[in-house]
Parts: structure tokens; sequence; C-alpha cells
């Protein structure tokens, strides 16, 4: 694996750590500690070439299914006071697990090109 892959996965570990950090006061903070723990825990894997190219795959389709649910049917942006706070907090929580999902894409990416 190269340096880059893991510097970059490194990085990403830390803002999933602080992303579960800040749900403390999230309505459904259990909820995210698994989420966020899931993408923490692939990314230590990654780190150490033992995540599957399945598992990434797998974990790419939940999210992307997650941010489907999650994304509101009226998207009003992310910042506060730009409209209804629930679309609001629904496009955030969307927008996340789309990150996640481009993340486990990436190592998905990564794995298939190590082969």
């Amino acid at each position: 694996m190269k340096i880059f892959d893991r510097i970059v996965a490194i990085v990403l570990i830390v803002l999933f750590v602080w992303a579960m950090a800040l749900q403390y006061n999230d309505p459904d903070p259990w909820m995210w500690y698994v989420i966020y723990g899931s993408a923490t825990l692939a990314s230590v894997f990654f780190i150490f070439n033992k995540l599957r190219l399945s598992v990434s795959v797998l974990f790419s389709f939940l999210y992307l299914m997650g941010a489907s649910v999650f994304w509101p049917d009226t998207f009003e942006g992310v910042a506060i006071g730009d409209g209804n706070i629930d679309n609001i907090e629904r496009a955030r929580e969307g927008l996340a697990l789309l990150i996640l999902a481009l993340v486990m894409l990436f190592y998905a990416w990564r794995i298939k090109k190590m082969r």
C-alpha cells in the first residue's frame, strides 16, 4: 500500500472519531456511533491491508442506501437559519452518509488497484 493511501486513511480515522465525539447531543447518537465507528474500523483495516473489497463495496452500498433514506424531500441547504431545521438536519445526515459511501468506494478502488 502506498504511503498516500495510509495518510488519507489516518486523516479519515481522525475525522470519523471526531464526528463520533460530536454526536453526544444528537437525538440518536448510538446510530451515528455505529455508522462512524464502522467507517473507522474499515479505515483501520484498510491501513493494515485487511479490508476486503467485498466489505468496502457492501459498506458503500449501505451508506448510499442510508443517504437516500435520510435525504430530505426538499433540500434547503445545511446552514442553520436557511430553512426548516428538520430538512437541514436530514440534509446533513444524508450528506454525511454520502461522504462515507465515497470513502468506501475510494477504498474499494485502491484495493482493486493493489491486486
